[in-house]
């Protein structure tokens, strides 16, 4: 498979000195035009994260759809949506129909969510967890759901007194066909890279792994991509599966970079507890842009995925993230195997 790249945006907006990017408005209308630019440039994807109760982008369907409405070619996802806060039958709506807008172009990631500073924030949108279940078992539990309503099972009944005493089946509508393939798990383990090839959906192996056996970060989300892929092939599954990492990726070619990113250097991946357990997270690569292709071209992980999602200083504004877009097309994603989708 053809290895792509996309961007990936956190959506942040700050009203401070420096930010050009000052309110929730400015968020959601730069990513579009982000999204515009990026496609002009050949890249293939563009993809956002989802974050409740931060200030960040948190709905992400309405811009996902305005992004198709305004672009022909690039897919548009996310990475991830905290499958905790959602209401699986009305999410399955929502992403047909942003699928159906962009003509099928959806890349859709989905998870438990990242450590987040609301405590118990999915409770505060309705979402109790059954007894018993962690907030894990929640999310996998919603994702099926949410994959049997895509998929056009029928999730709720006919009433027989409007139907002249018929009783059927109803799915959700609309259904966008073929959507149930471009479903994505953000894993932070291993045991739960292969709990995602059990039940068919693709792979985004996430930058905060929450288990450490000692080897480097690139190595690490490359045994896990194994382990998806011989667990893919056990299923039995016909199609062929995806699967995406992301880089922080900071190409410094101006002064303004380096004023930016010239401290922003790290040779070592980042090692520490979170929420209770030692976690490895990948490191960030600044610099020149040749030393950058080289130390991603012998990554194991960027190797091993066909999918590399790049990270961006949203807060910089469009100009200055096409700018990083257009340098990593033209002097760093050649060098992993990538050439631009016209």
């Amino acid at each position: 498979m053809k290895k792509k790249i996309g961007f990936l945006s956190f959506g942040h907006w700050r009203d401070v000195n420096g930010s050009q990017t000052r309110s929730g408005g400015d968020a959601l209308l730069q990513t579009i035009d982000l999204a515009v630019a990026a496609e002009e440039l050949g890249v293939d994807g563009a993809f956002v994260r989802v974050h409740h109760f931060e200030r960040q982008l948190a709905s992400p369907f309405p811009l996902l759809a305005a992004i198709g409405a305004r672009t022909s070619r690039i897919e548009i996802g996310t990475g991830v949506i905290d499958m905790r806060y959602e209401n699986p039958l009305y999410m399955a709506e929502e992403a047909a129909a942003a699928d159906l807008i962009s003509g099928g172009r959806l890349q859709l990631g989905v998870s438990r969510g990242s450590p987040e500073t609301a405590l118990r924030g999915a409770e505060s949108f309705g979402y109790v967890p059954a007894e018993g279940s962690t907030a894990g078992d929640d999310a996998r539990n919603k994702t099926e759901i949410f994959l049997a309503a895509i998929d056009g099972a029928a999730v709720a009944r006919t009433d027989p007194a409007r139907t002249g005493g018929v009783s059927g089946g109803l799915a959700v509508t609309p259904q966008s066909p073929g959507l149930r393939d471009r479903i994505w798990w953000g894993a932070g383990t291993r045991a739960t890279a292969q709990w995602a090839a059990g039940i068919g959906v693709n792979l985004q192996s996430s930058t905060l792994l929450s288990e450490d056996t000692g080897v480097p970060f690139d190595r690490l989300q490359a045994e896990q991509i194994e382990l998806f892929r011989q667990a893919w092939k056990e299923a039995g599954h016909t199609r062929e599966a995806r699967v995406s990492i992301s880089r922080s990726v900071l190409p410094i070619t101006e002064d303004i970079d380096r004023i930016y990113f010239g401290n922003q250097e790290q040779d070592e991946d980042q090692v520490g507890l979170l929420e209770g357990v030692r976690s490895r997270f990948g490191r960030t690569y600044a610099g020149e842009p040749d030393r950058i292709a080289a130390e991603l071209a012998a990554d194991e992980a960027v190797q091993a995925a066909d999918t590399i999602l790049f990270t961006v200083p949203n807060q910089l504004g469009v100009e200055y993230n096409a700018r990083i877009l257009e340098t990593l097309t033209k002097h760093i994603a050649p060098a992993i195997g990538w050439s631009p989708a016209r």
